[in-house]
Formats: C-alpha cells, sequence, structure tokens
C-alpha cells in the first residue's frame, strides 16, 4: 500500500511538471491561430474559428522570412566558429593539465550578458561594425565558445591518449593525430556541442536587439515589432513565437539522444 501511494504521488508530480512545461506551449500554439478577440475571450479558449491571418502578417507583412535567414546565418556561423576554436582549446587544456584556464574560460559563460553589451556595443562603434553580421556573429560565439570549450573538456580528459600516442609513434605530428584520431572519437561530444550552442545563438535576444540593425535583426529581435504604443497584436506576436521556437523544439526532439550521449561519453573509460 505504501509504495502504491508512493507511485500514485510520484506520477501526481510529474504530471504538474509536465503540464507546467506544456500548457504555456498549448496556449502558445492555439493563439497563433486566432485573432486578437480569441485570445482574449475565455469562452474560446479551446473552441474557435481558426485562421491563418497571423501567418501571413508574420511572413508576407513583418517578411519573418529574411529574419529567419538571419537567425540561421548567425546561430550556425556562430557555432561553426566556436566549435573550430573551442574544440582545440578543449583538446590541449585536457592534454596538457590547464584545468585552470578551463574555469577561467568559463567566467565569461557565468557573467550576465547585459553586462558585456556596452563593451562589445563601444567595440563594435568604433570599427563600424554594429549592425552587421560580423557583430552578430562574434557577440555570440564569444559566450558560446566557453559552453564548447567545457564540454570538450570534459569528453577528453575522459578519453584514453592511447590511441593518438600511438598514432605518434606511427609517424603522425600532436595536430595530425588531434585531426585523424581524436575528432573523430569524438562526435558524440561535437555533436552536443553543436547542438547546446546552436540554440543559445538561435535565442540570443539582447545581442540582436542592441547589435542588429534592420537588415541584420534576428526573430527573437523581430518580435518587437508586434508591440507598438497603440497596443499588442497578441496574434501575430504568437505566430512569431510559433516559428521561433517549432525549430529548436524539434532539434531538441530529434536530435536529444546526440545531446546526451554526448554529455555522458567519455564518463567512463574502457
Amino acid at each position: 500500500m505504501r509504495k502504491r501511494i508512493t507511485t500514485l504521488g510520484r506520477g501526481a508530480m510529474i504530471t504538474l511538471v509536465v503540464l507546467g512545461f506544456i500548457a504555456p506551449l498549448a496556449w502558445m500554439f492555439l493563439a497563433a491561430f486566432k485573432d486578437n478577440a480569441s485570445i482574449t475571450d475565455p469562452s474560446q479558449m479551446i473552441a474557435f474559428t481558426p485562421t491563418l491571418k497571423n501567418f501571413h502578417t508574420v511572413f508576407i507583412t513583418q517578411d519573418f522570412a529574411h529574419y529567419f535567414f538571419n537567425s540561421v546565418l548567425i546561430s550556425g556561423t556562430s557555432t561553426f566558429l566556436g566549435l573550430v576554436i573551442g574544440t582545440p582549446a578543449a583538446y590541449a587544456t585536457a592534454r596538457f593539465k590547464l584545468g585552470g584556464a578551463t574555469g577561467f574560460i568559463m567566467f565569461a559563460r557565468v557573467i550576465p550578458v547585459v553586462s558585456l553589451l556596452i563593451p562589445w556595443y563601444f567595440i563594435f562603434s568604433q570599427i563600424g561594425w554594429v549592425g552587421t553580421y560580423q557583430a552578430m556573429i562574434l557577440a555570440t560565439a564569444f559566450v558560446s565558445l566557453p559552453m564548447v570549450v567545457a564540454i570538450m573538456a570534459g569528453f577528453y580528459n575522459e578519453l584514453s591518449p592511447e590511441l593518438e600516442e600511438a598514432a605518434m609513434v606511427d609517424g603522425l605530428g600532436r595536430f595530425g593525430a588531434f585531426l585523424r584520431i581524436v575528432v573523430p572519437l569524438s562526435t558524440p561530444g561535437l555533436a552536443t556541442s553543436a547542438i547546446l550552442s546552436f540554440i543559445f545563438s538561435w535565442n540570443a535576444f539582447l545581442f540582436a536587439l542592441v547589435l542588429a540593425g534592420n537588415q541584420t535583426m534576428t526573430m527573437p529581435a523581430a518580435m518587437f515589432q508586434f508591440m507598438s504604443y497603440l497596443g499588442v497584436d497578441w496574434g501575430g506576436l504568437m505566430a512569431a513565437a510559433v516559428v521561433i521556437t517549432l525549430p529548436v523544439m524539434l532539434v531538441a526532439l530529434f536530435l536529444q539522444r546526440y545531446i546526451v550521449a554526448g554529455l555522458t561519453a567519455g564518463t567512463t573509460k574502457g
């Protein structure tokens, strides 16, 4: 009896947590297909006449396809840049026992993003980069890079060096062994780093709000176009939120096993 009560209580708690996460998302998806009057009408919470007008506003009137392209370009490039720089850095900190360097690099990750905006804006304004893709890419890569280093350094700390040492005995240099032996073996960690970095860059709001221009604006910042002094276009705002949220939800849903595999890979030897 006691075991049954414990099981029921655990199930109830899990259900409450799941509902707490799902309920706002469900409301957002439903609201994206309602007009503004239906969104604010409690009697039409579930039963309503769906409309695609909000998505027409998002893609045609507000040109969210261009902002979508910007988000993909900036997120993809900053993720690639973070991997290219962060992976060798993580390997060096792991193989040469530079654990203190990892902690120093992670300091950039725990700094509040808002505290970086003024220095970034000042630097980029001096070289004429405010409102450019370069500014957005470098800013997001700077914050996601420590995460790449932390994940990959932990991976390399547990990865046996014997295979790369054998490759160096066969004639490869340290860098050649890294490229031909270590990098293929660290695919799970690279996948995890890439996915998490991409999601972070995709959701970067403050950087886009301050550093982006009209032509380089990403989708999170573009959502402000649905808010004005006259009111809020809730239908368009919810449709834009769906367009922003759906890609990262699909990435997390279909690639979650790679994320878990990367975070747990290398925790045991052998």
